[in-house]
């Protein structure tokens, strides 16, 4: 047996028994009917969604037509316009980003002697193949015989003539395969410059990796002549504490100016770096 206050108001299915408010009865635990229970749904409001307004820079719903903050209008053409700006400066900021992370091995720049840098050498191989056409084209041999009167024979003039004409030739190829040789050495020679070395390559048949380390540059020097702005290359010399190469020297390259400024700003930090304090 069980006392139980007021049952119906727990329970609106269990049948009236009193017309009191406050009643208590003797009821049997059997004969209860069973509770209802109601179950309650609960639902969360998700983060409202916000954008940016393009002048002021303040969080407003998607929808608003008009800024609270600054008062501006969203859906007129000046609205458009700094969006479409706001775009861009953006676009702009991620794409140069990556470009300001630089890393010590990040190589900032790297390039190798321009062609420019033979036009000496060129010049002395016309001259030579001009002199080389002209001893297989003119008959000396002839001519000396007439002025120093060598009263050569028609067996030996021949035998001279056949050999001028073949030191002519021979000359013509030991002057091609010398300048081909000195474009081929030009174009194996490599400069890679990074935050914290200089390495340059260089040789045909026997390759040499040397570097050079960025704390090591004392006094850094640009050389261009009339000829070198024409044609917009130049040269750029170092002054180094290393002992193997005190003196080094980018001889002809293109784009000297930015060499000159990266290699002036990657010592400077590399000094800052290291601690290094140079006395002269």
């Amino acid at each position: 047996m069980l006392f139980f206050p007021n049952y119906r108001l727990f329970n609106p299915a269990f049948p009236k028994l009193s017309r009191k408010k406050h009643t208590i009865c003797l009821f049997n635990a059997e004969n209860l009917p069973p509770p209802i229970y109601k179950t309650m749904k609960i639902t969360t409001l998700g983060q409202e969604q916000t954008r940016k307004c393009p002048f002021c820079a303040e969080s407003i719903r998607p929808q608003a037509i008009k800024c609270r903050y600054c008062g501006e209008f969203l859906n007129n053409g000046l609205a458009k316009a700094a969006r479409t700006i706001a775009s861009s400066e953006s676009a702009d900021r991620d794409n140069q980003q990556p470009e300001q992370e630089q890393t010590p091995d990040s190589i900032l720049y790297q390039g190798r002697p321009s062609l420019w840098a033979l036009a000496p050498a060129v010049v002395k191989a016309l001259i030579l193949a001009a002199l080389a056409y002209g001893l297989t084209q003119f008959e000396l041999e002839v001519w000396f015989n007439n002025i120093f009167n060598l009263q050569l024979g028609d067996s030996q003039t021949i035998t001279y003539g056949y050999y001028r004409v073949l030191a002519g030739i021979g000359l013509m190829i030991l002057v091609g395969l010398v300048l081909f040789v000195k474009v081929l050495k030009l174009k194996m020679t490599n400069y890679e410059v990074t935050a914290d070395r200089i390495e340059y390559s260089r040789g045909i048949l026997d390759r040499r990796v040397d570097n050079l380390d960025m704390f090591r540059v004392l006094d850094i020097k640009l050389r261009r002549s009339i000829l070198d702005c024409l044609v917009g290359i130049g040269t750029v010399d170092l002054m180094t504490t290393d002992k193997s190469d005190p003196e080094f020297s980018f001889g002809k390259i293109r784009r000297p100016k930015k060499l000159y400024d990266v290699i002036k700003n990657a010592s400077l930090e590399a000094d800052n770096r290291r601690s290094v304090l140079h006395i002269e």
